[in-house]
Parts: C-alpha cells; sequence; structure tokens
C-alpha cells in the first residue's frame, strides 16, 4: 500500500527545485564563504548573499537583517539567552506564552533559574490569546515579548499584526517564532513591526539544519549577542563556518514558497467527512483562525497511540516532533483546557503541497474505517454506548 505522508508541520520533503541549487554547492562549487581571495570561495560567498536577498525579499526585510542559523531552536535560544544577558540593566521579565514551542519553553525554564521572571499568557479553549491581558503584562522592566506567528500543533494563528502594535507602543521588543508561518502566509516586515522573527526551512521543503533570523536594524540596534562565537561570520552574531549548500536551499525554499489555497479545501475536507461520519470527535480550535493546512482532533475514547500505530503506512502525528516519546499529554492541548484522556486521543494532521487529493481521499475512508474497527474492539467505547461514562 502506498505511502501517504501527513506530518508536515514537523518537517516536509524537500522540493528538487532546491535540490538542484544546493546540488552544485556540495560536488564543483565546494568553496568556502569567507575565503574570497579565489573563485570558489567568491562563487560560495555570492551565492550565500543571493540566499540573504531571497529571504529579505520575501520578509519584506534588508539584507543585512538576515542572519543564517542552523534553524529555530538555535535562533530561539540565542534571542531568549541573548536578550535576557543583554538588557539586564533595564530589567529580567519576559512575556511569553503555555502554547509556545517547547524550544522556547525549555529555555524560558532555563532563564527562571538564572532569576528571570517569566510570564507565561494563557489561552482560551480556542487557543487564543487575550490581547488585553498582553498589554496588562507588560511593565517597565519587560525586556521582551516571545509569542509565536502560528501554533505547531494546533495551528492557531496568532494576531501578531495586534501584538506588534501593543509591543512598539508600550516600547518593547516583539520575538516572533514564525517557523509554521513563513512560506504558508504571506508577512511583510515592512507592514508588521515584528523586531526578531525565525523560520527553520526544513517547514517549507527545505534541507533540514538551516534556518534564518531576522533581526530589525533600528536608530538604538537590537542587542543581541553571539550564541556561538569564533570567527567574524554573520557580522559576528554567529561564527563558523558557513554552510553554503543548505543556505542555497533555504534561499530558494522560501523563494518558491507560497500559500496553495487547495490545502484548506483538503482541510476542511478533512474535518467534515470525520465530524459527519464519526460520532464523538473533536477538532480543536475548529472556531479560531488556524493555518490552511493543520487539523488537530481528538477521535474520543480512542488512544492516538492505538490509531497511528494501526495506520503504519500513514505518517500522522500526536503532536509536536519535538516532545515525542513523552507520556505527558500534549501541553498545547492541556494550555487550552483538553482534559488528558481527550489529548491522548487527538491526532495531527498537517499537509503540504505535495498531498493530493486522490490520496486525502483514501486517507479519510482509512481512518474513518480503522476508528470504527478499533472502537468496535474497545471495552471504553462499550462503556460509552453502555452510558458508564460521558
Amino acid at each position: 500500500m502506498s505511502w501517504i505522508y501527513l506530518d508536515n508541520n514537523a518537517t516536509t520533503k524537500i522540493d528538487p527545485s532546491v535540490l538542484d541549487a544546493m546540488l552544485p554547492f556540495l560536488q564543483e562549487a565546494y568553496g568556502n564563504a569567507s575565503s574570497i581571495q579565489h573563485r570558489l570561495g567568491r562563487e560560495a560567498n555570492q551565492a550565500v548573499e543571493l540566499a540573504r536577498h531571497q529571504i529579505a525579499n520575501k520578509l519584506g526585510a534588508r539584507d543585512n537583517e538576515i542572519f543564517f542559523t542552523s534553524g529555530a531552536t538555535e535562533s530561539i535560544n540565542a534571542v531568549l539567552r541573548g536578550i535576557s544577558e543583554a538588557y539586564k540593566r533595564k530589567g529580567s521579565h519576559i512575556i511569553t506564552c503555555q502554547t509556545e514551542h517547547k524550544a522556547v519553553l525549555s529555555t524560558c525554564a532555563n532563564l527562571e533559574r538564572k532569576g528571570i521572571e517569566i510570564t507565561y499568557l494563557p489561552v482560551d479553549e480556542s487557543g487564543a490569546i487575550n490581547l488585553q491581558q498582553l498589554r496588562d503584562s507588560i511593565r517597565n522592566d519587560t525586556i521582551l515579548v516571545a509569542l509565536m506567528a502560528a501554533n505547531n500543533e494546533s495551528g492557531v494563528l496568532h494576531p501578531y499584526l495586534e501584538i506588534a502594535r501593543i509591543c512598539e507602543e508600550k516600547d518593547v521588543l516583539y520575538f516572533c517564532d514564525a517557523t509554521q508561518l513563513v512560506g504558508k502566509k504571506e508577512i511583510n516586515l515592512q507592514e508588521v513591526p515584528i523586531d526578531i522573527l525565525t523560520f527553520s526551512a526544513h517547514k517549507i521543503h527545505g534541507p533540514k539544519g538551516i534556518g534564518a533570523l531576522f533581526i530589525r536594524r533600528k536608530r538604538k540596534p537590537i542587542q543581541i549577542p553571539a550564541l556561538i562565537t569564533g570567527g567574524k561570520q554573520e557580522q559576528g552574531f554567529r561564527g563558523g563556518t558557513l554552510n553554503v549548500p543548505y543556505i542555497v536551499g533555504c534561499g530558494k525554499a522560501i523563494e518558491i514558497a507560497k500559500n496553495h489555497a487547495q490545502l484548506k479545501d483538503y482541510r476542511n475536507f478533512i474535518e467534515q467527512e470525520i465530524v459527519n461520519r464519526v460520532p464523538q470527535v473533536i477538532v480543536h480550535a475548529a472556531s479560531n483562525h488556524r493555518l490552511d493546512n493543520t487539523s488537530f482532533i481528538a477521535f474520543r475514547h480512542l488512544k492516538s497511540a492505538e490509531l497511528i500505530t494501526a495506520l503504519p503506512h500513514i505518517a500522522l502525528s500526536s503532536g509536536s516532533a519535538c516532545a515525542s516519546g513523552l507520556l505527558d499529554p500534549s501541553h498545547v492541548l492541556k494550555a487550552m483546557h483538553v482534559n488528558d484522556d481527550d489529548a491522548f486521543s487527538s491526532i495531527r494532521i498537517s499537509l503540504s503541497k505535495f498531498n493530493e487529493r486522490e490520496e486525502i481521499e483514501r486517507f479519510v475512508e482509512e481512518i474513518i474505517g480503522t476508528v470504527q474497527n478499533l472502537r468496535e474492539l474497545s471495552p471504553i467505547w462499550k462503556m460509552y454506548k453502555d452510558g458508564l461514562i460521558d
């Protein structure tokens, strides 16, 4: 049976045109981008600067505002740790959210042990933050607001434009993890006053292990000390030999990225078919603005692990790839006030441009049939049907 890949929020298949752009720099054009004394080095340097320009152009930024990193996790660590160190004279208070990616939450937990005070904004049942609560949480000693653009599990879109305007009004830096947004929805940083933004190439059909960090040029420069020291690469922000092939792939991936209208149609088809044909299901955050490609569905009274195991030819997820193997329920769903049983029953479906209608229809039939079969064998489902549990 042919493979169906529906775990694109974890990682995506590399686009053939991205691979084609990378291959010369893995083979004949193998120069070090810092060795500009000779032709091979200059070719590599020019390729890096082209990729930087491709990213800047897509985001509405300037070339010198784009810095290459190994991906969003590194960028998040560099920003949170660096800002907390560089701005400690102003204060030691950071605002984030309970549903942020684990890279943010784990780093914040580490900073708390070092004396940084963290405010974790709650979300409602739909995954939305309260903007007035954000405004009220900003204090004189607040040095950073770290709120993502789109949630990797629920697909919920935060109102990043409104967040940016609040931070601008309050004169506090806004750091946006846009890993799930970039390449799926347009964002113009000339119009949205985000101060710092990051993304990873492998979420948009680029290679793994590369990403970029946008740091806005302001009259009073944003101070973020280097996390990785060495040479003077990336304007001294990140030492180390530049990964030219992957940087080229990152630039190409974002250049060709666009919103694909059929993804929302596919997502809506999946949800409508499941809701109409399967009892006791919950589409998490269905009432909120979400990414077109993401659906997080609870099949009540059935463990997601059982369902995923029963569909070995379909790539699905029970939440964030960075939390795989954990015995705890999704922290995103818990923050959304979902009970443990429903959290453990939830499957994340995330689509990409490479998914086709035929496989989406086949997936719907297979998951509905599998849910029905597993429930027929389940004593928990029998207890529900007998009215012994809700």
